[in-house]
């Protein structure tokens, strides 16, 4: 998942500052939050629907399928992108229903709780 995530930022958008891509997790009870910020890109993240025989554009459907929730922050600046995705540590994926029970608010959602720092914050 997460090297998904760093070859989108390297394949698409543009580096932070110093030509880095930054890379953060948070570990919980019950699942593990990564997130990959970038300087930004022409397109906003989003899943595909590729072409049977297409080469690529299958990334964040996976992600998709895999991940508890996920979802893109980009600064309102446009400065730096941010992809996260909250993975459960089991190896198991709630189906939408039991998301809702446990109130999640669903795949989409409002986003991991990682503090994502950079030397340009204060």
């Amino acid at each position: 998942m997460l090297s998904e995530l760093i070859s989108n930022a390297l394949r698409h958008a543009t580096p932070l500052p110093g030509g880095l891509v930054r890379v953060s997790w948070a570990v919980g009870d019950d699942r593990i939050e990564i997130a990959v910020s970038d300087g930004g890109g022409p397109t906003v993240p989003m899943i595909n629907d590729p072409a049977a025989n297409a080469l690529g554009g299958r990334g964040l459907g996976i992600v998709d399928r895999l991940s508890l929730r996920w979802g893109v922050y980009a600064r309102q600046d446009r400065s730096e992108t941010t992809v996260w995705a909250a993975l459960p540590l089991s190896g198991d994926v709630p189906s939408a229903s039991a998301q809702a029970e446990d109130g999640l608010r669903g795949r989409h959602g409002s986003g991991p709780h990682l503090v994502i720092a950079s030397s340009r914050d204060g």
